[in-house]
């Protein structure tokens, strides 16, 4: 059975700010990048624990052909979707945001 997924907004401001540049960068690009995203989070979604963990309670899923990563946690039949992380980013960018959030 598949996990139910649960987006923090800060994710989805990454994954529409990646959409736009991309298809600002070659039309179509975008719709390709949506469609890698949506088959790395049905990984996700469908084998959670196939992912390495970063540190306890959080994985990283990372999206073919694009330098993103999905960082997540899952719990009993959900999904949480932290942050769509640039591979040249600094992951203190996410780690903080989630703890100023008080995620655990």
């Amino acid at each position: 059975m598949s996990a139910r997924l649960v987006f923090r907004p800060q994710a989805r401001l990454e994954i529409a700010e990646a959409f736009h540049w991309y298809e600002n960068r070659a039309s179509g690009l975008g719709i390709e990048f949506l469609d890698e995203l949506e088959l790395t989070l049905e990984a996700v979604r469908t084998s959670p624990d196939r992912f390495p963990e970063l540190r306890p309670a959080r994985r990283r899923a990372m999206v073919r052909r694009f330098p993103f990563a999905i960082i997540f946690g899952a719990d009993e039949g959900e999904i949480c979707v932290f942050a769509c992380h640039h591979h040249r980013r600094n992951p203190s960018r996410w780690r903080v945001r989630e703890e100023f959030a008080g995620a655990a």
